[in-house]
């Protein structure tokens, strides 16, 4: 019997959509792609090989363990043959809508007309200031963003192809020209637009390694306090997204710029003189 597809953005989806009652199998999507390298094939062996050295050499997370929690549960997604709907469900920030454009990559490459291909993605929503997440969404409320799903052909997935493969470029210019705006992906342009905001500006590093270096200069905090303060930064301010693991790694790759007593970060003459620039 034909059955249908949820792939999730996370496993912290995955128990409000089981106590919606929404029938289906579920897919948990374990990705970070908007870090570390990739490729435009979505899970060719070139592609693997990228994620599996990145996760083992950046996050310590083992060969194994990155194929046993990814790719293993992306293998679900090879045989579609017994599927007749695949739902997305994503949020509108730069992490999740990079991860979006990925994914669409891979069903476009194995499209199958069979399948009503359709996307549950928060964002805006009526009386709220700030966009929403899945996370925001009560398991009842999980059933009115089911139903309101939005039906995506195979043009719209090849245009999110497309997006992909500008972003795997990574060529400032062409993200800047092309034109990232769909009415069926409503958050790429802006997702965009925030990746736009990683790439050195004046002094040499960007607006995220900026923001560290302001938190460690106002005053000494250890490696969790500089990243709850990121993650208050980004809720209020940014669209990135981002996790724990993230904001650690950028504040790794600043070591030349502070020094560490006693787990406690202070700025140094290198971090002083690039923030006064």
């Amino acid at each position: 019997m034909a059955k249908t597809i949820h792939v999730v953005n996370g496993d912290a989806v995955v128990p409000n959509l089981l106590a919606s009652g929404i029938q289906g199998d579920i897919v948990v999507w374990r990705e970070m792609l908007c870090d570390g390298p990739v490729c435009a094939k979505v899970g060719s062996d070139v592609f693997w090989k990228k994620r599996l050295d990145f996760f083992d050499e950046e996050l310590g997370v083992s060969k194994i363990e990155y194929f046993d929690k990814t790719i293993k549960e992306l293998m679900k997604l090879e045989d579609l043959s017994n599927c007749n709907e695949l739902v997305m469900w994503f949020e509108f920030d730069l992490f999740c809508q990079v991860n979006l454009m990925a994914l669409c990559a891979y069903l476009y490459k194995n499209f199958r007309k069979t399948i009503n291909y359709t996307l549950v993605c928060t964002g805006i929503v009526n009386g709220k200031s700030l966009l929403q997440s899945l996370s925001d969404f009560n398991a009842n409320q999980f059933v009115t963003l089911y139903e309101n799903r939005i039906k995506l052909s195979k043009t719209n997935l090849e245009f999110a192809t497309a997006c992909w493969n500008i972003y795997v470029e990574n060529n400032i210019e062409k993200l800047k020209k092309f034109n990232f705006k769909n009415t069926k992906f409503q958050y790429f342009q802006g997702a965009i637009e925030t990746h736009l905001k990683r790439f050195p500006i004046e002094g040499g590093l960007n607006e995220i390694q900026y923001k560290i270096l302001d938190i460690i200069n106002s005053s000494a905090h250890t490696a969790q306090e500089i990243v709850q303060k990121l993650l208050i930064w980004q809720h209020k301010e940014t669209i990135y997204g981002f996790g724990d693991i993230q904001y650690l790694l950028y504040l790794k790759e600043l070591a030349n710029f502070f020094q560490i007593s006693e787990e406690k970060y202070f700025i140094n003459e290198a971090g002083k003189a690039i923030i006064k620039k």
